[in-house]
């Protein structure tokens, strides 16, 4: 049971419903996540905000998934595994083996390798990433814009694991977790 309120559509503010109806129109429903960000609807606003700025970066929505994996297999956030396997299965159709790699930071691509490489990097060092794992990415042949796009994403997905490791958001898609991977 989650320790921060899941708004229901029926408790929700004004501007809260507002984002709720737009977020219903994209995906079809309000996950959890949202509900409970929801209860601050300013910061609810802001980072889908966030989100829909860095769709207009230059990573296609499968990088952006594989990374989000990244980062949830990381920090061991099961609502976001559970979540970014379904988007990436269901809809992407992105193979399951695929998506499990992808929770351990794996690409059998070289380009996402190094991107989910650098990703994991930024997680485990939280944000210090060194010489080295910038020279190893830049090696593989990602440029200064491709790295502050990955430190953009990673960060998206850190505020969502956050949330749910405080909130121990109930999870409402398929459950996948990261201990298993």
């Amino acid at each position: 049971m989650a320790r921060i309120a899941q708004i229901a559509d029926e408790n929700a503010s004004a501007p809260a419903a507002e984002l709720f109806g737009a977020i219903k129109s994209k995906v079809g429903m309000v996950p959890n996540l949202y509900r409970v960000v929801a209860n601050q609807p300013a910061v609810l606003g802001s980072f889908l905000q966030f989100n829909e700025g860095l769709n207009g970066g230059s990573f296609d929505i499968k990088t952006r998934e594989a990374i989000a994996l990244t980062v949830a297999g990381a920090n061991k956030c099961d609502y976001c595994a559970s979540a970014h396997t379904t988007i990436s299965t269901a809809m992407l159709k992105v193979e399951a083996d695929v998506a499990a790699d992808h929770l351990r930071g794996k690409s059998s691509d070289p380009r996402l390798q190094a991107i989910l490489t650098l990703a994991a990097a930024i997680v485990d060092k939280r944000g210090f990433a060194d010489d080295a794992d910038l020279a190893a990415a830049r090696e593989a042949g990602l440029s200064d814009a491709d790295i502050v796009e990955i430190i953009a994403n990673v960060v998206a997905n850190i505020f969502t694991n956050y949330v749910n490791h405080v909130a121990q958001t109930d999870i409402d898609f398929p459950v996948v977790k990261t201990d298993a991977a």
